[in-house]
């Protein structure tokens, strides 16, 4: 039998007694504008979101920025002066999104100018939504296949969103970009890690057809965030964002069509 000795106790004690929780003095940084927005091919209004950052510590509550000059005007010379009908948040009066055309956003906040450029790409018909169904670990799991035919000679980048029950499903990131099936039909799974559908749930899938600069945003921030099969960095770092004079985010000319399906 092995005795311990009295420095052995000491060393255990004071193992035990100096562990506590350590707070790191991070810098403290300006706040940042976070703008976030979109363009569709479907039935405005549309809005732009316009919040601004916090310290690492503080709230998740993210101040909303109000008294902003925010206007989108598309490639025909049409130009759309938002309101803000909520603190933060600004609305559009009768712009129409088309595919093929190019928008731009220009937003002034707190003296600063900022802007951001999308091109809405010709839609790409979204054939059906069918269910992947495997078993293991003593568990079922249903994710949902989207099935498409991808356009030959064209780049062309998606989105998917999954609602369940009128809820967004999960927050995961669903991209795909055509680089390796170009004008291939196409089943992907969207799958996750976390969070499996249900029989009798009704499911709602969104297909977005987006340009590059937006799939980039969402691909750097799917690696960022670490979502997804082998998706991770050591270093998370902000996704670049398409909107230029310092602002985080994103704005979106995209086309939209969903499918809704009980789950079988």
């Amino acid at each position: 039998m092995k005795v311990l000795t009295p420095i052995t106790f000491i060393l255990i004690f004071l193992f035990y007694s100096c562990q506590k929780v350590v707070t790191l003095k991070l810098n403290t940084i300006p706040p940042q504008i976070v703008i976030q927005g979109e363009v569709t091919d479907s039935a405005g209004p549309y809005s732009i979101t316009i919040n601004q950052t916090v310290d690492f510590y503080a709230d998740n509550v993210f101040p909303p920025v109000s008294g902003a000059i925010v206007k989108i005007s598309d490639d025909e010379g049409y130009t759309d002066s938002l309101t803000e009908f909520s603190p933060g948040i600004y609305s559009t009066h009768g712009l129409q999104g088309k595919a093929g055309h190019t928008y731009t956003l220009s937003v002034f906040a707190q003296n600063t100018n900022y802007s951001a450029v999308s091109t809405m790409p010709m839609p790409v018909k979204l054939d059906s939504v069918t269910l992947e169904i495997t078993s293991g670990f003593g568990m079922q799991r249903i994710n949902a296949i989207v099935n498409f035919q991808d356009p030959p000679g064209i780049a062309n980048y998606y989105q998917f969103q999954e609602y369940i029950n009128g809820q967004l499903f999960n927050k995961e990131i669903f991209i795909f970009d055509d680089r390796l099936s170009d004008g291939k039909y196409i089943s992907a799974t969207l799958r996750t890690d976390s969070s499996y559908l249900k029989s009798g749930d009704q499911l709602k899938v969104n297909m977005f057809s987006i340009d590059q600069n937006v799939y980039n945003y969402f691909l750097q921030l799917r690696q960022s965030s670490g979502t997804g099969a082998f998706n991770s960095t050591a270093s998370p770092a902000n996704p670049t964002s398409n909107i230029s004079g310092g602002a985080l985010g994103y704005f979106s000319a995209h086309t939209t069509q969903s499918q809704i399906i009980t789950v079988y």
